[in-house]
């Protein structure tokens, strides 16, 4: 028997963290719930009327604002990531703070399109100056030998806030839409706390200067020259245009091809050559074109993830009956559904009062499907052969009496409320729930399988997903909802941890660290496809054509192309 000369390091040393570290998590925690507590129900609130206390937008709007401020906000950590080195990490928290409070605040007080643009930008650009120095935080409050574990709790106290939040979002709304806006803005005050009374920045880091020039030169290392990054930015900007309604798709796409056909016009021109001086008279040029269409392949998978937060909320609210789920949840008791499928049985009776003096007044045909829609954000989804009863019933009684007794009220209040829908944050809010439970299990399984076939694996069950929804007519089962919502997060687990364990096999040995850095690259471009996609496909494949097999037929096969393309790229990577 032989003893080994090297110290053993203790187990207890992988759980040894400073104080800076739990405060941090801390910190992650509120803030996820803030974040959370909003996004999982952004999608409802934002196309939710303003009578029912939404502000009414359109699905093109709200598509815009969740594709175009998610973007800014996994581009902008670059900069104020070397600006957080620079000045603090603790006074970047401050300001973070300062700029979301008010941020989440105003998101409940504005009504109209561009006061909403600015003060989720506002969030976003304190998120944007959160994120990279909470990240900072857990780097410099651990070690080579406990690293890993660091990150471990780190990326659990992110999907513990994000299981919470919604639940919290959920319990909000049920007393008013402006509550969950101030519980966001509570979460964010709650971190001046900490960060003021206990946070102070790391004894190592380093408060040196990163100058705007050396950041665009990673870039460019990384991702291409200023040509190449001009090519980007302007057709990004053309697209985002087209979002907002400033331009026609298609005007935009054919603007993005002219300006890309005059680029590589221009790179045949003789004036053209890498040798000049001037940036605007080089060629077009990617740093490594293997890393950049990498990206553009991932790229895909987040567009197709995103839909999670942003389309299927709206198709849960709107067709899907959750009475099968809750079912189940009323073996709990009474509290139990109240609490997951709540319905302001006052703000209905008023709908049902209103339905009766339309009736009266006017007492022609009533669009089933409108009114079935429109009811729905009452937390009811009543099948329009139901409503065909009650809308005869109304009729009748309109014709014999001035108003309805509170007793015929109550009723039909009552028989409505049957058809109580629970919430759709909380049935989303089972891709955290199952991440927080499996996603160590999973990742201990897809150790044995090389990176690439688990990533491949992730798309393809991301594609099952969505090719299950297309088997769902207009009013779908809640349990195979949350089937589908289970497979998403099977997806996530699988592809999100291993797409980035990918970068290392792509980029040079000796960056790979720097190409990790420009890995939320695809995330960005990902949230801004994502919204885009979102928007257009529900206004016009579901809502117009009343055809959402082909809304998800179209994510299915971006995931199915993901999958192909990263298939393709792989093979021609090994060769």
């Amino acid at each position: 028997m032989t003893t080994s000369l090297q110290p053993q390091q203790p187990a207890t040393k992988h759980w040894r963290f400073g104080a800076r570290f739990y405060i941090a998590n801390l910190m992650e925690v509120f803030e996820r719930l803030a974040w959370y507590g909003f996004f999982a129900v952004s999608s409802v609130y934002m196309t939710t009327p303003q009578s029912h206390g939404g502000v009414g937008f359109s699905d093109s709007q709200r598509g815009a604002i969740q594709g175009i401020i998610p973007f800014f906000l996994y581009l902008l950590p670059v900069l104020t990531g070397a600006l957080g080195d620079r000045v603090g990490y603790r006074k970047m928290f401050i300001v973070s703070f300062m700029l979301m409070a008010p941020g989440y605040y105003l998101l409940g007080e504005t009504r109209s399109f561009w006061p909403f643009f600015a003060a989720l930008s506002l969030v976003a650009l304190g998120a944007a100056c959160f994120k990279p120095v909470v990240v900072g935080t857990i780097s410099h409050s651990t070690n080579d030998h406990n690293r890993g574990v660091g990150f471990g709790v780190f990326y659990t106290m992110v999907n513990i806030g994000g299981f919470i939040g919604p639940m919290v979002a959920g319990a909000m709304r049920a007393i008013s839409w402006d509550a969950v806006f101030l519980m966001s803005a509570a979460w964010i005050v709650l971190n001046f706390i900490p960060v003021l009374l206990f946070y102070r920045d790391p004894p190592a880091l380093r408060q040196q200067q990163a100058s705007l020039s050396l950041i665009l030169k990673q870039a460019q290392q990384v991702l291409g020259n200023a040509r190449f990054a001009l090519l980007i930015a302007l057709s990004v900007i053309v697209l985002m245009s087209a979002g907002v309604q400033w331009l026609s798709y298609g005007s935009a796409f054919l603007l993005i091809a002219l300006w890309v056909g005059a680029n590589l016009l221009w790179d045949r021109l003789p004036v053209a050559t890498m040798s000049a001086k001037t940036w605007w008279r080089q060629p077009i040029c990617i740093s490594n074109p293997r890393f950049a269409l990498y990206l553009l392949i991932l790229t895909g998978f987040w567009t197709v993830y995103n839909q999670l937060f942003y389309t299927l909320p709206l198709y849960i609210r709107d067709y899907v009956d959750t009475g099968d789920v809750l079912a189940l949840l009323a073996v709990f008791g009474d509290s139990a559904v109240n609490f997951f499928a709540h319905v302001d049985q006052d703000a209905l009776a008023q709908a049902v009062n209103a339905l009766f003096l339309q009736l009266q007044q006017e007492p022609s045909d009533i669009d089933l499907e409108a009114l079935r829609l429109q009811w729905v954000h009452y937390k009811v989804n009543v099948p329009n052969a139901e409503l065909a009863v009650l809308v005869e019933r109304l009729s009748l009684l309109a014709q014999q009496q001035a108003q309805l007794s509170k007793v015929q009220l109550t009723a039909m209040v009552d028989a409505l409320s049957a058809y109580r829908q629970v919430n759709p944050e909380y049935l989303i809010n089972l891709d955290f729930a199952a991440i927080v439970l499996l996603q160590i299990a999973v990742s201990a399984v897809c150790q044995r399988f090389k990176t690439f076939y688990v990533l491949s694996a992730g798309l393809v069950v991301m594609a099952t997903a969505f090719c299950y929804l297309i088997t769902m007519d207009m009013h779908a089962s809640g349990w195979a909802v949350v089937c589908v919502i289970l497979l998403i997060a099977l997806a996530e687990m699988l592809t999100s941890p291993k797409s980035q364990e990918y970068v290392a096999s792509i980029a040079p040995k000796q960056q790979a660290a720097l190409y990790m850095g420009y890995y939320f690259v695809s995330m960005a471009l990902g949230f801004l496809f994502a919204g885009f996609l979102s928007g257009w496909s529900y206004s016009q494949l579901t809502l117009v054509l009343g055809r959402p097999e082909l809304m998800w037929g179209l994510f299915a096969g971006v995931a199915a192309l993901t999958a192909v393309a990263l298939i393709c790229f792989h093979n021609t990577v090994k060769k």
